[in-house]
């Protein structure tokens, strides 16, 4: 029994049997698309990949107006933007803003929208268009206005006498 090669409870094989090397996971599908072809592009011939000719012909069907083809094409394009927005962001732009207050601004707003226009007997003095007046008699919630609010608000008010007044609101 001693003239045995190992000893008891030794192992013949220490370290095992040796791992199989490991394939790297591609599939046939890249494999071949990886290939390379001999291929005529405008006359004159190249040598491309499975894929690149792939995508000139699917390019070509999609100049041939063929929609799976188009549709296709349109998500390359996609894919490339999307590709070169990463690799290239947009630079950030600061913008200023600045805000300038003044009564002639507000007068020229209110002008352009059609809210209020200059009294054509007294130029520094502005009345406000009927519908905006309306408008604003309309809004519900607000108090009852008194004799002298109802006289001041027709006296800036164009065409005053088309307003209705809300029942509630009269005092």
């Amino acid at each position: 029994m001693s003239d045995t090669r190992f000893q008891k409870g030794q192992s013949g094989n220490p370290r095992g049997r040796p791992p199989k090397p490991r394939r790297p996971n591609i599939s046939a599908f890249e494999i071949v698309l990886d290939k390379r072809l001999t291929a005529t592009v405008g006359g004159k011939e190249r040598e491309l990949t499975v894929e690149e000719v792939l995508q000139q012909q699917t390019l070509k069907d999609a100049l041939a107006g063929k929609r799976m083809a188009i549709r296709k094409v349109l998500k390359m394009i996609e894919k490339r933007e999307a590709a070169l927005a990463r690799k290239n962001p947009a630079p950030k732009v600061l913008v200023t803003i600045e805000h300038h207050y003044c009564a002639e601004n507000a007068n020229e707003a209110m002008r352009i929208l059609g809210i209020a226009e200059p009294d054509p007997g007294f130029e520094s003095r502005w009345k406000v268009s009927a519908w905006a007046t309306q408008a604003a008699l309309s809004r519900p919630g607000r108090r009852k206005f008194t004799a002298k609010e109802q006289q001041d608000i027709r006296f800036f008010t164009f065409d005053p006498e088309t307003l209705r007044w809300p029942r509630a609101r009269i005092g």
